[in-house]
């Protein structure tokens, strides 16, 4: 009598994203890169030095993610982050937002001490 073991598969684990995109966010990125050609395959989402405080933060389309990558995945949208930016970004979340004023991604990053008066880059 054979008897037949079950299939031992590794336990995957899922690590929780430095960064949160809200639901608004993913539905105006998704927007964006369908119109884009070819359609990107995810966004990337860093810290960069630079801007008056020291760090700005940085978005973009990839076809692919960097071989450093973190890629995460946030209502089927894939998120590119940098080994380096994923310790700035920690606890960050990214909305986007339509006002009177006008219109754009905003981070509400935890980590920042301080930011400077353009509101477009920050201090750790």
């Amino acid at each position: 009598m054979a008897t037949i073991t079950p299939e031992i598969k590794p336990q995957e684990t899922t690590k929780k994203a430095p960064v949160t995109l809200t639901s608004k966010a993913v539905a105006k990125v998704r927007e964006i890169m369908s119109q884009q050609d070819p359609v990107p395959a995810g966004l990337r989402v860093g810290v960069v030095g630079g801007g008056c405080s020291g760090f700005s933060y940085s978005m973009s389309f990839e076809n692919s993610p960097g071989m450093m990558d973190k890629v995460f995945d946030m209502e089927g949208l894939k998120v590119y982050v940098d080994a380096t930016s994923v310790m700035y970004l920690d606890g960050c979340i990214v909305d986007y937002l339509e006002t009177l004023e006008g219109a754009g991604f905003k981070f509400e990053n935890p980590n920042v001490k301080s930011t400077c008066g353009c509101g477009s880059s920050f201090n750790v």
